[in-house]
C-alpha cells in the first residue's frame, strides 16, 4: 500500500477534536485509511517542566521517552477523528504500546511528527489496528511509538492470532507507587488526554468501569523514570502490554530484571492483579 500524507501548518484544537469524538458512536467501516498526518510540532516548555513532575522524571536536558507520545497526542487524535476513519474513538482500548528512543532526545526544540494507521487484524473481541507515531529531526528518524487499539464490536474475516502466555519471569521489586484518585484529572491537564474513564468514577461508570482508572501511558512514563538507570540514552526499544487497569487509588509494585542491555518488567497491584507486564532491548 502506498501511504498517502497529508501536511498540517498546525493541529486542530483539542476541543473541537473531543467534540468530533463524541459525535461518532458507531462503527461505519471495516478498512483503515490510507492517508496518514504529518506536522512540524514544538517542545511546549512549561508542559515539559510539568510532565517531568507529574511523571517523576528528572531534567537531564533530555526529553523523557515517552514526552513525544504527549506532543503527537493532537495529531494522533485528528487522525482518529477523520470522517474517513471507521471506528469511534471512545470505546478503543490501548492493548499494546511500543516506543523506540533511536538517537539522544536532548537539544530538541521541535519535531517532524508523522501519524498513520496499519495492520488491521481480527481479535475475539472484536479488531485490532496499530496507531504508529514517528519523530524526525534534521537527521532523520529519532523516536517511534506502535500503539495497539481494540475496536471492541468489529467484525472481522479469520481467526485472530492465539495469545502466547509467557513464561514468569525471576523478577524483583524495584519500586512503588500510590496512584492517587487525582492523578486522571492531573495527567489530563498536563497531557490533554481527557478521556472519561480516567477523570472520576461517575463519569468511567459510564463506559463500564465501577471507578476511575489511571493512563496507560503515565504508568508506563512512571515506569521509564524508575527503569532510568536499568536504560541507555538512546538505541533501545521497551514495549508493553496494557493488562488489568490500575484502579483509583491504589498502590502499584514495579518488579523488573537487573540492569542489563536486555530485560523484563511487571507492574502489578496487591494481590494476584497484574497492570502491565513488558521487556526492553537493544536495538540492532
Amino acid at each position: 500500500m502506498t501511504r498517502q500524507w497529508h501536511d498540517l501548518s498546525s493541529t486542530a484544537a483539542l476541543s473541537g477534536l473531543y467534540l468530533r469524538a463524541a459525535r461518532k458512536r458507531k462503527i461505519t467501516g471495516d478498512t483503515l485509511p490510507e492517508q496518514g498526518l504529518r506536522s512540524y510540532l514544538e517542545v511546549n516548555p512549561k508542559q515539559l517542566e510539568d510532565y517531568r513532575k507529574l511523571c517523576h522524571f528528572s531534567d537531564d536536558g533530555r526529553l523523557p521517552p515517552t514526552f513525544p507520545h504527549v506532543m503527537a497526542f493532537a495529531l494522533q487524535l485528528q487522525l482518529l477523528t477523520d470522517k474517513d476513519f471507521p471506528f469511534p474513538l471512545l470505546g478503543l482500548v490501548h492493548l499494546h504500546n511500543s516506543i523506540r528512543v533511536v538517537r539522544p532526545l536532548g537539544g530538541i526544540s521541535h519535531l517532524r511528527f508523522s501519524v498513520h494507521v496499519q495492520n488491521l487484524q481480527p481479535h475475539e473481541k472484536g479488531g485490532t489496528f496499530d496507531l504508529v507515531t514517528e519523530a524526525s529531526d534534521g537527521l532523520g528518524l529519532i523516536w517511534a511509538e506502535t500503539s495497539r487499539m481494540l475496536c471492541r464490536g468489529l467484525k472481522l474475516t479469520g481467526e485472530p492470532e492465539a495469545d502466547v502466555e509467557p513464561a514468569t519471569p525471576s523478577l524483583s521489586e524495584l519500586t512503588r507507587w500510590y496512584a492517587d484518585s487525582d492523578i486522571g484529572r492531573h495527567y489530563a491537564k498536563v497531557c490533554g488526554d481527557y478521556n472519561p474513564i480516567h477523570l472520576s468514577a461517575t463519569s468511567a461508570k459510564l463506559f463500564g468501569f465501577p471507578t476511575a482508572i489511571a493512563h496507560g501511558m503515565w504508568s508506563k512514563a512512571m515506569t521509564l523514570a524508575a527503569l532510568r538507570g536499568h536504560l541507555p540514552v538512546s538505541g533501545y526499544e521497551i514495549a508493553v502490554d496494557f493488562l488489568k487497569p490500575v484502579r483509583l487509588p491504589s498502590e502499584v509494585i514495579l518488579n523488573a530484571s537487573p540492569t542489563a542491555a536486555e530485560g523484563q518488567l511487571q507492574l502489578d497491584g496487591h494481590g494476584d492483579l497484574q497492570h502491565m507486564r513488558g521487556t526492553w532491548r537493544r536495538l540492532d
